[in-house]
């Protein structure tokens, strides 16, 4: 073998190299992506159910999620040699989204746990090694990106739940939380190239949400009805409501309309 044959050897073998390892790392982000899915489908699942204690309900959500989100941080530890050094710069593209979706989901459960928003800091100790190194460096896109999504998740919680009992409260609390992290993350949108569309999408939940909460107000206010016959009034206008397939359907559109007819209350 000549010289130059080696050294296109060489070139041939770092190319392969590079390959395989963006495949295994394409396919674990695939996976992360999953779990943490799961993992919300799961917070949902937890909050949707009747209970009497709403706060202890949210403390079991939140352990149970990071009880899955468990696996995701194994999963990320195996993967410590291949994003070692600038690899993980390298590959960065391959492993956004499912780090994305990861900070989604253990914001997500953070909030139902502590009623605030998981910081950088937080999130970066989720993800180190045996001996409390970093695994990788967390990126500061990839945080906001995830936070943004995390408004999504906030809208179908304060949606699906507004028809139990104590559920407009609840509403309330999450339309000021997500209206903050609009108001927030809108002042970063000139930095991150994606998080202005990501964006648009939390304006959309913000506004969906404000909607609901001020159809309680103005209707509370009009009747000046007990909170416990609101309650029932809501699950009553929204017992055919239901969230299918990304998009709200049944009559609680009607029930958030200005134009509802008022012989309903």
């Amino acid at each position: 073998m000549t010289p130059v044959q080696r050294i296109f050897d060489e070139f041939r073998q770092e190319l392969d190299s590079h390959n395989d390892r963006r495949e295994r790392l394409i396919k674990a982000s695939r996976d992360i992506t999953n779990l943490s899915k799961n993992t919300i489908f799961l917070l949902h699942r937890i909050m949707n159910e009747d209970s009497p204690d709403v706060t202890k309900q949210a403390r079991h959500a939140y352990q149970s999620a990071m009880e899955k989100l468990s696996g995701v941080q194994a999963l990320y530890a195996s993967l410590k040699v291949e994003l070692e050094g600038d690899l993980f710069w390298r590959h960065h593209r391959s492993v956004s989204p499912g780090l994305q979706e990861y900070i989604e989901a253990l914001s997500f459960a953070y909030y139902l746990g502590h009623a605030s928003l998981v910081t950088f800091d937080q999130v970066q100790k989720t993800l180190l090694d045996v001996n409390g190194v970093p695994l990788f460096p967390l990126p500061v896109e990839d945080y906001l990106l995830g936070l943004s999504d995390l408004t999504g998740e906030l809208m179908r919680l304060a949606i699906s739940g507004i028809a139990r009992k104590g559920g407009h409260d609840r509403a309330r609390e999450i339309c000021t939380f997500v209206r903050q992290c609009k108001a927030e993350l809108d002042k970063y949108t000139p930095f991150v190239k994606e998080l202005r569309k990501k964006q648009v999408v939390t304006a959309q939940s913000l506004e969906k949400i404000e909607n609901a909460v001020y159809a309680i107000v103005v209707r509370s206010s009009e009747y000046d009805l007990a909170p416990e016959i609101i309650d029932d009034i809501i699950s009553q206008s929204t017992s055919n409501f239901t969230f299918r397939g990304g998009r709200f359907k049944g009559t609680f559109r009607d029930f958030v309309s200005d134009d509802e007819r008022e012989d309903d209350f």
